[in-house]
Order: structure tokens, then C-alpha cells, then sequence
């Protein structure tokens, strides 16, 4: 049944406008997908209650179906909700769901409205609304669309307790408020929730009514949605309403074919980590401990340093009558990623697309930073980049007798109160970030291609006076390898 529906999905894929799946955030799931996601359930009995909210063409209600037709459930009866706002897909829907109708102990209802509307009805317990049941199980494969905070959907969400920003959280959480205790919820979702300030309250309210029992990751950005040129890093996860936290799986594998899968259980200890504030939630690539993890040497915030961290604070088009071209009478160096890479910083470059400079005077001098040493990193990385953390060294002695330097938006810098560093430390500072260990620690819980201010900020560092002699070994060395530089931080982590 399943490659029937993996034809549709793929005929109906191919003749949707991209206009539209942008629209609805719509992006189906693969067959072998959809069968992986059915297989992460445990096995169960009863009476089943299953949620499919955003079915589209129905592939991941078929994929648990087959899997319960198969034997590999041992359900009384199920009885499926499939929620989906397309209606130009209910025919598709319904056809998938046919070759289920034929048993006595299987119903399905296909709902056209919309899901975090009736939800929110049901939750809220108004007289008038229609109550959904307490769901057994959830196979989601929610739209991915971004809601502001003044829409109906964001309003309808504080009804019953849930700020969050995108379309996919809004349906897990929906779905874990809907599930009676000991629910299963397995879905496949953008792996943007595990970290930043914007998805704490949906973390928040996850680790607070489930437990996380498995997460699987795709090793490349563009496997698990490839169809459609998905360029988003995914994840798929099995949480437990009401679950007693304990041991998580994390499985591996490069794409959607699961042919080398790896699997690895790991303390819930090493997923959120107790003392972490933001809650963020980090997914181990090995059994392993790293260097970051396993040293008693690196424990040091930024506060413990004397070091702030902060996004640039020049933004290109707000100030753009302010920028020119090539430096001249009046301006100070504008720095953006592009003048710097690993043998130093090369400014100005002329035909470079952006600018090289800015005006200083009375409306810019509040954005540009005192001449001096820093270290920054760029906070965006090519999809398919080796490193995520990449960072340079800032060396005033670039730029000839200038009193103050621009940073562009797409910087962050390294400062001690909105000024430079002493040389050792800024180069120390970002020897230490470009180590192997400290770019693994970091895909851990960032699954994007953006490095925050706010995630430099939580990081744990090795002592002042180490990144100091760190950064006086390096400046002695000439150019560095990245072998060089991973066993030097071996030597300091022991």
C-alpha cells in the first residue's frame, strides 16, 4: 500500500506550486520515513486513539496502519483522526485510507479545519466546542511556517498555556496537551527548537509534560525532505506524555535510506544539561564524551572571563547612507565576514559587493567599537560547511591609525566592555573556538546554520590565564593546522 501512496506522494509533490506548500508549510513525507517514524512506537494493546494532524496525502497514517495490519501491534481497534486544512488533498486522504475500511475494528475521520483551532476548543473546555478524544498516539508531520505574535493562531495558543513561534511546535505541543498519560507522540520536526531564547517556552513545556525517549538525526541537511529541496535540518523524536524521564536513544543516520543506522543510549543528563538555564537541548553524536565535556578545566562562563559577547551592531540597511564603498576623509574601517579568513584580516577589497567602510560622526559613533584586538565569528555557515564555529582574530594593525571600528550584523565579537582584548587572550580565545571539540560540542544543540551571541554566551571556556598562554603558544607558531591546534587542547583539557 505504502508505494502506492509513495506515488502519490510524489505526483502530488511534483504538481504543487512552490507559492502554496510555502503557504501551508506543507512538505510530505516520504515513504521510508514514514515507515522509520511508525517503527519508533512501542508495541502496544487496547484500543488505539490516533492523531495524524497535518495527514496531507496520508502517508504516515498507512505507514502505522501496515505496521498494526502486519502484527506488530496488538491493538483491539484503532480509530484515527486525520487532520488536514487542504482540502484539495481529501480525495488523495481518502483513497489512502480505502484499504483500511475494510476492517470491522478500524474507523477514520477525516477533519477539514483547522487543527490548532480545534485543539485549543477542545482544551479549553468551552460549553460549545467540540471536545477531541485523549489520543494513545500521534504520528505528526507538521507544517513548518513561522506565526507572528499578534496572529490568531499565536492569540489561540495563550488560551491554553502555549507561546511558541512556528507552526511545527504549535502541533507537538498541541498534540502532547491532547494525549491522555502514557501517550506516545512521534514526529518529525525542524531540529531549530533544541536551542535559542524564541523556542524556550515551547522546551520548557516539552520537558515538562513528556519525557524524551528517542531522537534520531540525519547527518546531512538535505535528505530528509530531498524531494523538495528541503535545505532544513531535521529531526524525528518519540516523547512520552507523562513519561517517568530516564535513558534516551539517539540514532544516527546520513539520510532516509536508515541503512547505517547507529544507535546509543545516553543519561537524559547529557540531553539537558541540569545547570543550563535556556534549557537547551543537546543530542550526542557518540557515546563518547568530547574534550568540552570530560575536562575539569573547561568550566568557565564569559561572566567568570571578564568577556562579553555580542552581534554587531552595525545593520547594513538602517545605515545606509552612512556606507561607502572604499574608505575615505571622515569614514573608519566596516567589517564584514568577508575581510576576514585564516591568514588574517584583508581590508579594505576593492569590488568586494558590500562596503568597506562607514561614516564616522554624531549618528554612528554609537555603533562602532574602540581600535583594538577581537575576536569574532561569523554567525551564519554555508549549508554543507565543515565547521559551524568559525573565528578570526581582529588585529587593529590592519587598518593604520583608526580610533574606531564597524562591525556588521553578521559578526559576532568578543569584547570586555565594548572594547578590544588583550592580543594573547583574542588569540586564544579563538584558537580555543576552532577546535574539533568545541564545533562538535556545538552541533549538539544548534541545528542551524546561525551562531547566536546568546549560544557563545552559555559555552563553557578554559581560565583567562589559560586562554592567555593558549593564545601566546599560537602567536609563537605561525600558521596553524587544525591537528595542531585539536592536541593542544587535548594537553589543556587533561
Amino acid at each position: 500500500m505504502l508505494s502506492i501512496v509513495e506515488q502519490t506522494r510524489l505526483h502530488v509533490s511534483k504538481n504543487t506550486e512552490a507559492k502554496k506548500k510555502s503557504r501551508f508549510g506543507q512538505f510530505f513525507t516520504p515513504e521510508r520515513t514514514a515507515v522509520f517514524m511508525a517503527g519508533l512506537f512501542p508495541d502496544s494493546s487496547g484500543r488505539c486513539r490516533l492523531l495524524d494532524a497535518g495527514a496531507g496525502i496520508g502517508s504516515l497514517s498507512a505507514a502505522f496502519l501496515d505496521r498494526w495490519l502486519s502484527g506488530n501491534f496488538h491493538f483491539q481497534s484503532v480509530g484515527l483522526d486525520a487532520f488536514e486544512i487542504d482540502s484539495n488533498l481529501h480525495p488523495y486522504l481518502s483513497k489512502t485510507l480505502e484499504k483500511y475500511n475494510n476492517h470491522n475494528d478500524f474507523s477514520a475521520m477525516i477533519r477539514g479545519e483547522d487543527f490548532i483551532h480545534a485543539a485549543v476548543e477542545s482544551l479549553s473546555a468551552d460549553l460549545f466546542s467540540e471536545s477531541l478524544v485523549h489520543y494513545t498516539h500521534a504520528i505528526l508531520n507538521p507544517p513548518y511556517k513561522k506565526i507572528n505574535s499578534h496572529s490568531v493562531h499565536r492569540l489561540a495558543l495563550r488560551r491554553v498555556g502555549i507561546e511558541t513561534v512556528n507552526l511545527y511546535s504549535a502541533f507537538v505541543a498541541l498534540a502532547v496537551a491532547q494525549s491522555a498519560r502514557g501517550g506516545q507522540i512521534v514526529a518529525i520536526i525542524p531540529r531549530s527548537f533544541c536551542n535559542g531564547p524564541y523556542y524556550r517556552p515551547f522546551r520548557d513545556f516539552i520537558l515538562r509534560y513528556t519525557a524524551i525517549r528517542h531522537i534520531h538525526l540525519f547527518e546531512s541537511r538535505t535528505q530528509a525532505f530531498k524531494d523538495d529541496e528541503v535545505l532544513q535540518e531535521n529531526i524525528i523524536i518519540r516523547l512520552e506524555r507523562g513519561g517517568q524521564q530516564g535513558l534516551v536513544k539517539v540514532s544516527t543516520s546520513t539520510d532516509d535510506s536508515f541503512t547505517n543506522l547507529t544507535i546509543h543510549e545516553h543519561p537524559f543528563e547529557r540531553i539537558v544539561f541540569p545547570d543550563d538555564p535556556e534549557r537547551f537541548i543537546y543530542i550526542p553524536a557518540s557515546s563518547e564524551k568530547n574534550a568540552i565535556e570530560s575536562s575539569p578545566a573547561i568550566r568557565y562562563t564569559l561572566a567568570d572571563l571578564g568577556i562579553k559577547v555580542a552581534t554587531g551592531p552595525v545593520v547594513d540597511f538602517r545605515l545606509r547612507k552612512y556606507l561607502r564603498d572604499m574608505p575615505g576623509p571622515g569614514t573608519v574601517p566596516l567589517l564584514y565576514p568577508g575581510h576576514l579568513s585564516n591568514s588574517g584580516t584583508r581590508w579594505p577589497i576593492e569590488g568586494m559587493k558590500k562596503p568597506n567602510a562607514i561614516e564616522y560622526n554624531a549618528d554612528t559613533e554609537k555603533w562602532l567599537y574602540p581600535s583594538g584586538f577581537y575576536c569574532v565569528v561569523r554567525r551564519f555557515s554555508s549549508k554543507e560547511e565543515k565547521r559551524r564555529i568559525v573565528a578570526h582574530v581582529v588585529d587593529p594593525t590592519a587598518f593604520g591609525d583608526v580610533s574606531v571600528l564597524g562591525f556588521e550584523n553578521h559578526l559576532n565579537l568578543f569584547h570586555e566592555n565594548k572594547r578590544g582584548l588583550p592580543q594573547a587572550l583574542a588569540h586564544g580565545l579563538a584558537v580555543f573556538l576552532n577546535t574539533t571539540a568545541v564545533d562538535e560540542n556545538f552541533r549538539r544543540f544548534n541545528g542551524h546554520t546561525q551562531v547566536n551571541a546568546t549560544d557563545l554566551r552559555l559555552m563553557r571556556y578554559p581560565s583567562r590565564d589559560t586562554l592567555i598562554e593558549l593564545g601566546e603558544w599560537a602567536t609563537g607558531r605561525g600558521e596553524l593546522t587544525q591537528a595542531m591546534i585539536d592536541a593542544k587542547l587535548e594537553t589543556l583539557a587533561e
